[in-house]
């Protein structure tokens, strides 16, 4: 059996693959990579979260409008 080459991760695992670019990006520098890959996680949550509340709004409006034209075929 050949050894494994570990400089590459198997494709079937993201983890690694994302992992192994922090690694590359930052020359190998373990800490650099954790507190860049903590920062892009954290802006892509902010980022969900303001999806989430836009798409809550958006929502509620359409509820709103919904409630104002029944009361309005109503009258």
């Amino acid at each position: 059996m050949a050894p494994r080459d570990d400089t590459q991760p198997p494709a079937s695992c993201p983890i690694k693959a994302i992992a192994q670019a922090y690694l590359v990006t930052t020359e190998g520098n373990e800490g650099w990579a954790l507190r860049i890959a903590i920062t892009d996680a954290l802006a892509d949550l902010m980022e969900a979260d303001k999806r989430a509340r836009a798409q809550s709004r958006l929502i509620s409006r359409g509820y709103v409008r919904g409630a104002l034209d029944d009361a309005t075929s109503e009258a």
